[in-house]
C-alpha cells in the first residue's frame, strides 16, 4: 500500500486539529502544486500517511489515514486544484526530526530530504518502516 507524508505548519494547521476531527477528518485543501496535487490524485482511501509539522519544529508527529479520495478542493475557484481527505491515527511515540531524518543514512533519498518544500510526499515501503522504527513504532 503506498504511503505518504502530509505537511502542514503547526501554527495553521497542527496535529491536534487534526485528531480533533475524529473520524471525519479534514479536507487536505490550500495545495498548489502540480506534483502534490498529483499525488493525492494518486491516493486510496485507506493509504496512511506521516503527518509531519513544518517551519516550527520540523518532525513527523503522527499517522494519518486517507479517508477520502481526491475530489475538487473547496478552497479553490479553480478546477484544476483538487485534494484527499486524511483523519488521524494515532500520534507517534517519538517525534522523528527533520534533522533525524537527514542524520540517517538510509534515508538520504527520501523526498523529505531532497525537496523538503513539497507538501504532499510519496514515502517508500522502506523509508515508511525505518521512520517508524525511529518514531518508537
Amino acid at each position: 500500500m503506498p504511503c505518504w507524508l502530509f505537511k502542514s505548519e503547526p501554527d495553521t494547521w497542527s496535529w491536534d486539529q487534526q485528531v480533533a476531527k475524529g473520524d471525519e477528518g479534514e479536507e487536505w485543501g490550500g495545495v498548489r502544486n502540480y506534483l502534490a496535487r498529483n499525488n493525492m490524485r494518486a491516493m486510496k482511501v485507506g493509504d496512511r500517511g506521516f503527518f509531519y509539522h513544518s517551519n516550527i519544529g520540523k518532525e513527523i508527529v503522527g499517522i494519518v489515514e486517507v479517508c477520502r479520495e481526491s475530489q475538487p478542493d473547496s478552497t479553490a475557484d479553480d478546477p484544476r486544484w483538487d485534494c484527499v481527505m486524511i483523519k488521524a491515527v494515532q500520534p507517534v511515540p517519538s517525534p522523528v526530526t527533520l534533522e533525524d531524518v537527514k542524520a540517517a543514512p538510509e534515508l538520504a533519498d527520501m523526498v523529505l530530504v531532497k525537496n523538503s518544500r513539497m507538501s504532499v510526499q510519496p514515502v517508500t515501503d522502506r523509508e515508511w518502516a525505518i521512520v517508524c522504527r525511529m518514531a518508537g513504532l
